[in-house]
């Protein structure tokens, strides 16, 4: 698990972002997930991708450098002062203020207001509570072939204890099951650190 995480290095500015994120008392997402983040990105030469839970800019700059040289990156957050940081680490990993769009507010109070079937990447890291609502938009915003991903989706390890009944690992666990039973996903769960689950719209 160690070697998959390091397998791609982060520079500066994802280094930077990873600190500043820390000294705000946020968990960015691991080197491992951010590269999957830009592989899956890459993969659906995506143009149109929607984060929610921008946070320092970590995976917001590992996702544009999957993206296409055109893409836009929609990212919402509540903390307008995370966002104030992500702007100047978006700026120093090389990429104009036209490849991205911060929006400061509630991402259950965005979403609705974002257009329909237009977007080629969703990247939730938000509260858990908030999984099952936002992947519900995420099928609408989406694509056919675009791609939701999930970050937290083990739960921190409980995922699979019968015995863990907090209000976030049932959340987690049930969204993750919708998923995988609906009709609508082609889905996968992917173990880095913190989990990843993928899952392409049909």
């Amino acid at each position: 698990m160690r070697f998959a995480e390091t397998y791609v290095a982060e520079d500066i500015v994802l280094q930077t972002a990873r600190s500043l994120a820390q000294e705000v008392g946020l968990a960015a997402v691991t080197p491992g997930a951010g590269a999957v983040l830009s592989l899956l990105a890459a993969a659906g030469s995506a143009k149109a991708v929607v984060e929610i839970g921008t946070g320092t800019g970590v995976s917001g700059v590992w996702l544009l450098r999957g993206m296409r040289a055109d893409g836009v990156l929609t990212t919402i957050d509540v903390e307008n002062e995370h966002q104030r940081i992500a702007r100047r680490i978006f700026q120093e990993a090389g990429f104009a203020a036209s490849r991205t769009r911060i929006i400061t507010g509630r991402a259950l109070d965005v979403l609705p207001r974002l257009a329909d079937g237009v977007y080629d990447l969703i990247f939730v890291d938000a509260d858990a509570t908030e999984f099952g609502a936002c992947a519900e938009a995420a099928l609408r915003l989406l694509r056919p072939g675009g791609v939701l991903i999930v970050n937290g989706a083990l739960a921190g390890g409980r995922i699979s204890d019968p015995a863990a009944r907090d209000v976030d690992t049932i959340t987690i666990r049930e969204t993750v099951k919708a998923i995988r039973e609906s009709d609508d996903w082609t889905p996968a769960l992917i173990p880095t650190t913190a989990g990843l689950l993928a899952a392409v719209k049909r």
